[in-house]
């Protein structure tokens, strides 16, 4: 399985987990391997790609560092490495999401920051929507039925603004917070969830996806943060998430999908440290890695 990682993600000044976690967690995957996967350097995406899903004018400002409001826009302060970072991190995930529809098999990026990001402004830390990206990619390659698995902890409001209207993309969003809220539509459909009963709404959401078996790739946006510890809510912990991720995975497998998957949310203070959100995001790759087939 490939995991699409280079350090140019976290090739910025900023020290925030967004962009710091992908290197901790590749250094993890180098140190102690996952038998089967392969850590693999993208092609960071071109400026031309990036307009289907980005207005011009913001894609201009996240080059150049001007005007502020639009190159600032997602909360960090703008520095000449942010658009090699993003640029570099969205091409991980088209590159995992091409490899995941024409080989028919799981593949990954170490990519995060994705979902708030809407076609003219950034928001909420997320400054390239590498999601909409890898879909609009995915659908003039052929795919016909492209999905969406939102599973942060905050809702996905960006990927939804960008692909209402573009027939063939679709979203389920589980969240745990409302913020980036947005009415469910026929393109995308959010639901709430308490750390009660998380797993089953996740488990009932993916029990209502129609015809599952014509889905031709599922991109995969594997928030942390729903974790008690990690910004979430209490009553989401550790065997919580390792049970979201087989049941995300089994749901794949049974309908035999390609499933291209990125990091989200997840943070560290009070009881998690690095090591430990390392531990988090880990999952995902185990999980994939343990039910890689080609489908």
């Amino acid at each position: 399985m490939h995991i699409y990682f280079d350090h140019q993600y976290n090739d910025t000044a900023h020290s925030f987990d967004t962009l710091r976690k992908a290197t901790a967690l590749a250094l993890d995957l180098t140190a102690r391997p996952i038998d089967g996967v392969e850590l693999v350097s993208p092609a960071a995406a071109a400026y031309e790609e990036l307009l289907d899903a980005h207005d011009g004018d913001y894609l201009d400002a996240i080059l150049c560092g001007v005007p502020s409001s639009l190159a600032e826009s997602q909360g960090f302060a703008w520095d000449e490495g942010l658009p090699k970072a993003v640029f570099a991190s969205t091409g991980g995930v088209r590159d995992a999401a091409r490899r995941a529809l024409e080989l028919r098999e799981h593949s990954g990026s170490l990519s995060s920051g994705l979902h708030h990001a809407r076609r003219d402004i950034g928001a909420g830390f997320c400054t390239i929507n590498g999601l909409a990206v890898a879909a609009l990619d995915a659908v003039q390659r052929g795919a016909q039925r492209v999905l969406i698995l939102d599973l942060d902890a905050h809702c996905g409001g960006g990927t939804a603004s960008i692909i209402d209207g573009h027939p063939g993309i679709e979203q389920v969003d589980v969240s745990v917070s409302r913020y980036d809220e947005y009415r469910s539509r026929p393109t995308a459909r959010l639901s709430f969830a308490s750390g009660a009963n998380y797993l089953d709404v996740v488990e009932r959401e993916l029990e209502a996806i129609t015809d599952p078996s014509t889905i031709d790739l599922v991109l995969y946006n594997a928030g942390v943060d729903p974790h008690e510890w990690a910004g979430g809510v209490s009553g989401i912990t550790h065997d919580t998430i390792e049970a979201r991720e087989a049941m995300v995975f089994d749901w794949a497998d049974t309908n035999r999908l390609p499933v291209a998957w990125v990091l989200a949310g997840g943070y560290t203070g009070g009881s998690l440290d690095q090591d430990g959100l390392v531990a988090l995001h880990r999952m995902v790759a185990e999980a994939a890695a343990h039910r890689f087939i080609g489908v």
